[in-house]
């Protein structure tokens, strides 16, 4: 959850490794086996969890034709890396150039002026289009422009999330600001937004509260003026992420995930009813990418952190919500997961959990190098799905196509 000042991560803990789709562990059996209805799908047919028929609805429909890719390359699909300093490094540059990547995020630091990160988007977009790169789409080039304290950017939108709910007309308001990060976006060559924040607080100057980065406590206000958002900003050429599902809005101000694993103790009930009730609006919306949290659930999945979640990622967001787009992780860096050995262990983790899309944001292309040897040397030797790995880099290439470059 990239999000506050130049150097914000989010954390996790992660749990034993887990396995994939058609496999579920005891545990994710336990919690996800009961039967869900898949209103994505147009049947409403009735599925569990762990079925063969659960795991068909990982693929994206209409399924992505998927170019001759080597191994490496559809890992790199999956890769999403960060650098320090003003000028992408040779490394990243040539990572791209050979097919090895989905895209970069950009911090503070990695911005001096609108038509600096505009020559920097431009010159890795034409790397993108190398001859040694079969896939040849557009990169995904994202930040976090929130609104209020959380921008990279100079410029729209000025509004935090919490002055938009508060204002006198919230929608007008929350439309304005989805049309300005659009366009400010755009402008410098960046077409996905980590934004908005669908998270519904609970008490004043919590977690997300305490920087203006929830549009309200009640669901169905911060339902519609995510909507509004998240249709004028795609309208405008950038895709939107809504995060951090299933909720982070419960986290009281010490229970930062960047720092330390966090655990929210609520039912099953109010996840569903409460936290997740903005994103059924932002799937119906047609939002393009959903970041899923670091935080333990226990009455969804007493073990693992949602990032990482068999019951989570695909029980509640892929079954019981029906969404059929995107998923990217939070900061894969993330301090709270220093018990779970490398980078490259979690993003295994991460992808047999059914994650799309790797957030390697610690400012160094090394760290998505890692992720990248993980993912190549799994899926090579069938520690990760074939058929899965395969429908996540559909999504993301699906994703790629609707996007400018």
């Amino acid at each position: 959850m990239p999000g506050i000042g130049i150097g914000w991560r989010a954390s996790a803990r992660l749990g034993a490794a887990i396995v994939t789709v058609g496999a579920l562990t005891t545990t994710a059996v336990a919690a996800a086996a009961a039967p869900v209805r898949h209103p994505g799908l147009g049947t409403g047919r009735v599925v569990t969890a762990g079925s063969a028929a659960a795991a068909r609805q990982l693929l994206p429909a209409p399924m992505r034709a998927i170019p001759k890719l080597t191994d490496r390359q559809l890992a790199g699909q999956r890769v999403i890396y960060s650098y320090l300093g003003l000028r992408p490094p040779a490394r990243l540059l040539y990572l791209i150039r050979h097919g090895e990547a989905a895209g970069v995020i950009f911090f503070s630091g990695n911005i001096s002026s609108a038509a600096q990160i505009a020559s920097v988007t431009k010159e890795l977009q034409q790397a993108d289009a190398s001859s040694l790169n079969p896939v040849r789409l557009p990169l995904l080039l994202m930040t976090d422009q929130e609104g209020g304290n959380v921008r990279r950017l100079p410029g729209a939108p000025a509004m935090s999330e919490k002055q938009i709910g508060q204002a006198a007309h919230p929608a007008v308001q929350a439309r304005a600001a989805g049309t300005g990060a659009a366009a400010n976006l755009h402008a410098a060559g960046l077409n996905v937004n980590l934004a908005p924040v669908l998270d519904v607080y609970r008490t004043a100057g919590n977690f997300i509260d305490q920087f203006g980065r929830s549009y309200s406590r009640n669901p169905d206000k911060v339902s519609y003026l995510g909507v509004d958002f998240i249709k004028t900003q795609q309208a405008g050429g950038v895709a939107a992420t809504a995060k951090h599902f299933p909720g982070l809005g419960a986290a009281a101000r010490n229970q930062d995930t960047d720092a330390a694993p966090v655990t929210l103790n609520l039912a099953a009930s109010t996840i569903r009813g409460v936290d997740e009730l903005p994103y059924e609006a932002a799937i119906a919306a047609g939002v393009k990418l959903i970041m899923v949290s670091w935080a333990i659930y226990p009455s969804l999945d007493g073990i693992h952190p949602a990032g990482v979640s068999i019951p989570i990622v695909q029980g509640e967001l892929r079954q019981r919500l029906g969404y059929g787009g995107v998923t990217i992780t939070d900061a894969l860096e993330a301090g709270g997961l220093r018990s779970f050995g490398s980078i490259g262990n979690r993003a295994r983790l991460a992808a047999r959990a059914g994650m799309d899309l790797l957030l390697c944001a610690a400012q160094t292309v090394g760290e998505g190098v890692h992720a990248l040897d993980e993912l190549q040397s799994d899926y090579a030797d069938g520690k990760l799905s074939g058929p899965v790995f395969r429908a996540s880099v559909s999504r993301i290439l699906a994703l790629r196509a609707t996007l400018p470059g």
